[in-house]
C-alpha cells in the first residue's frame, strides 16, 4: 500500500511562506511527477512527504496513519536523490544491502532481496565491481536498486536524471516507467523537465510559487491546461500564447495556440510572417516566425521535409477547433 495524503500542509522558512496550505492525494500505486520552474517548491514538497523537512502546519497521512511527526525511517518511503550517493569503497551488491544490513536482515534475506532488485535492473553481472567501474547511468540503477530492497510503501525521485547526459536520460526514463510497471508500487517523482513529466506519468502536479496550477493526466494538462501558466510550460515546444485583436475575435482576452496545430504555406492563410531559426529534427521541423503582427515569435511545428528558408515570407492558419481561450486573469474559457 502507498497512499498519501497531503492536508492543508504548509511549509515556511522564517517569515517566508514556500509552501502555502496545499492539499493532494497521490493514489496507491500510481506514478505522480511533480514539475515546474526552479525554485516552484517541488523538491521542498518531497522533502516534506520523506521527512526529510519539517511541515509548518498541517497533516501528512501515508495509507491512512497520521505520518506528520513520524520519523524518515519509519515512514516505509524510499528516496533516490539526483546524487547517486553510493559509497565508492563498496561493491554493488554491498552498496544494495548496506540499508538491509543497517536494519539488520539476516544475511538470507539479505541476499534474496539484493539479487531479485539486480535481476530487476539487469545488475546481475555488476554485482562484485565497484561503483568507479560502472556507467552513469548504472550507478544511477544501483542507487534505484538500494532503494527497491526496502520494499517501500512509495518511491521518491528528486530529479534523479540530472546528471545524465541526453541519451541515457532517454533510456533511464524508460527504465523507471517499466519499473513502475513491474512492481506496481506508488511513485512520486520530480522534474522540471516537463517532457519527462508528460512521457512518465499517470499524474502531473503543476507547481508555481508552492501552489498547485493544476493536477491531470498528461493528456487532461495537454488538451486542457487550467491557466495560461500550465499551457505555457506544458507541451514541447511550448504553447504560442498572444493577446490583441486575433484573441477578441474568438472572445477572448489570450489566445493560445500549440505549435502543432498551425499549418503553414507559402500561398495563402490567416496569418503570415517571416521564417527566423529553423531547427531541423529529421521527422519534425520548429519553424520560428517572426513579422507576424500578433507576437515577437510563433513557433510552428511541422514536417520534416517541410524546407523554407530563413527570411521567406509563409502563410499560417491555426485549427480553430484546438484554439485555447483565457480570460484577463489567464483562467481558461469554455
Amino acid at each position: 500500500m502507498g497512499r498519501i495524503q497531503l492536508k492543508k500542509v504548509t511549509k515556511s522558512f522564517g517569515e517566508v511562506e514556500v509552501i502555502p496550505p496545499l492539499d493532494l492525494t497521490i493514489e496507491d500505486g500510481e506514478f505522480t511527477v511533480f514539475v515546474g520552474p526552479s525554485g516552484c517548491g517541488k523538491s521542498t514538497l518531497l522533502r516534506l512527504i520523506a521527512g526529510l523537512e519539517d511541515i509548518t502546519s498541517g497533516h501528512i497521512e501515508i495509507d491512512g496513519t497520521d505520518a506528520t511527526n513520524v520519523p524518515p525511517a519509519k515512514r516505509g518511503l524510499a528516496m533516490v536523490f539526483q546524487s547517486y550517493a553510493l559509497y565508492p569503497h563498496m561493491s554493488v551488491r554491498k552498496n544494495i544491502a548496506f540499508p538491509l544490513r543497517m536494519a539488520k536482515l539476516d544475511q538470507a534475506e539479505i541476499e534474496r532481496r539484493v539479487n531479485g532488485a539486480a535481476e530487476v535492473l539487469n545488475l546481475t553481472d555488476y554485482l562484485d565491481r565497484r561503483p568507479g567501474q560502472l556507467s552513469g547511468g548504472q550507478r544511477q540503477r544501483v542507487a534505484i536498486g538500494r532503494a527497491i530492497v526496502r520494499e517501500p510503501a512509495a518511491f521518491l525521485f528528486d530529479e534523479p536524471l540530472s546528471n545524465l547526459d541526453a541519451a541515457l536520460r532517454v533510456g533511464m526514463r524508460l527504465e523507471i516507467s517499466e519499473l513502475h510497471k513491474r512492481l506496481e508500487t506508488t511513485m512520486i517523482y520530480v522534474t522540471h523537465d516537463q517532457v519527462e513529466a508528460m512521457t512518465m506519468a499517470d499524474k502531473i502536479v503543476v507547481l508555481r510559487a508552492g501552489n498547485i496550477e493544476q493536477v491531470g493526466s498528461p493528456l487532461d494538462l495537454y488538451h486542457s491546461p487550467r491557466n495560461t501558466f500550465v499551457a505555457g510550460f506544458i507541451g514541447s515546444p511550448k504553447m504560442n500564447l498572444f493577446e490583441g485583436p486575433e484573441a477578441q475575435k474568438r472572445d477572448a482576452h489570450t489566445m493560445g495556440v500549440r505549435p502543432e496545430h498551425i499549418t503553414v504555406s507559402d500561398s495563402d492563410g490567416l496569418w503570415s510572417g517571416v521564417v527566423g531559426v529553423a531547427e531541423h529534427l529529421g521527422s519534425d521541423t520548429f519553424f520560428h516566425i517572426h513579422e507576424t503582427g500578433l507576437a515577437d515569435t510563433i513557433t510552428v511545428r511541422v514536417d520534416g521535409e517541410v524546407s523554407f528558408k530563413h527570411g521567406d515570407r509563409i502563410h499560417l492558419t491555426p485549427r480553430e477547433d484546438v484554439i485555447h481561450r483565457f480570460d484577463g486573469k489567464g483562467l481558461r474559457l469554455a
